[in-house]
């Protein structure tokens, strides 16, 4: 009987690039759920914070939670290994750079830069409000966390706001070759519509960047 050639997928360069295909359609998905999410700030505070204490009081939240940060370090940890071990075979790059088609981008080549410069910024973002100061709001009896009021405090700060906007530039980098990438890799391309993959990679890069930017320049440039 033939052992599992499992293990020995997972640990190849094609298993490897699978992981971070598949961890990344995860996160493509959440980010885009978040940023919507989001936009009930417009709305006001009330149904801001409902929707705050609505995913906080999920009895699931910590699962979810845990999930997300091991699908997150996972695919920052593989792609890393990756990334060294195309370093390790080729560690003085190509004499002659492709031209044309066959050119990497310019965010295929800082994959391995924005990615750490990602985590900073969700540690940051998690650091400041996840684990921000805890103000309290009551609506028909029920009482739950201001976090409309924190958000609002937060992106009073034109330096705050400046900083949100380059750490989302570096998210729109990412995104748009990270998600163009996930497609190749699960077999999702084909020539004849190669084109419309990429063109969505670079629409969803730039709705989700703008989306998330969208909460703050509403704050500091429209609410009193």
């Amino acid at each position: 009987m033939s052992q599992c050639a499992c293990p020995g997928f997972l640990t190849s360069t094609v298993g490897k690039k699978f992981i971070v295909a598949l961890t990344s359609l995860l996160w493509v998905v959440f980010v885009f759920v978040h940023m919507s999410g989001n936009f009930l700030i417009f709305k006001g505070a009330e149904a801001y914070n409902r929707y705050s204490y609505a995913l906080t009081s999920n009895p699931f939240i910590y699962a979810i939670e845990f999930l997300l940060v091991a699908l997150l370090l996972t695919h920052a940890f593989v792609a890393l290994s990756l990334k060294f071990r195309n370093w390790r075979a080729n560690p003085k790059g190509y004499a002659v750079r492709p031209s044309a088609e066959k050119s990497s981008s310019f965010s295929s080549r800082t994959m391995a830069y924005t990615g750490p410069m990602i985590l900073a910024f969700l540690i940051w973002h998690l650091a400041t409000f996840k684990y921000g100061p805890t103000y309290t709001v009551t609506y028909d009896g029920l009482e739950m966390r201001d976090l409309f009021r924190l958000v609002s405090e937060k992106f009073q700060s034109s330096v705050y706001v400046v900083l949100y906007g380059v750490s989302l530039f570096f998210v729109w980098l990412h995104l748009q070759h990270g998600v163009k990438s996930l497609f190749q890799t699960l077999g999702i391309n084909h020539p004849r519509y190669n084109s419309l993959l990429k063109t969505f990679s670079c629409i969803y890069a730039f709705v989700v960047s703008v989306g998330f930017l969208s909460q703050p320049i509403y704050i500091y440039f429209v609410r009193p």
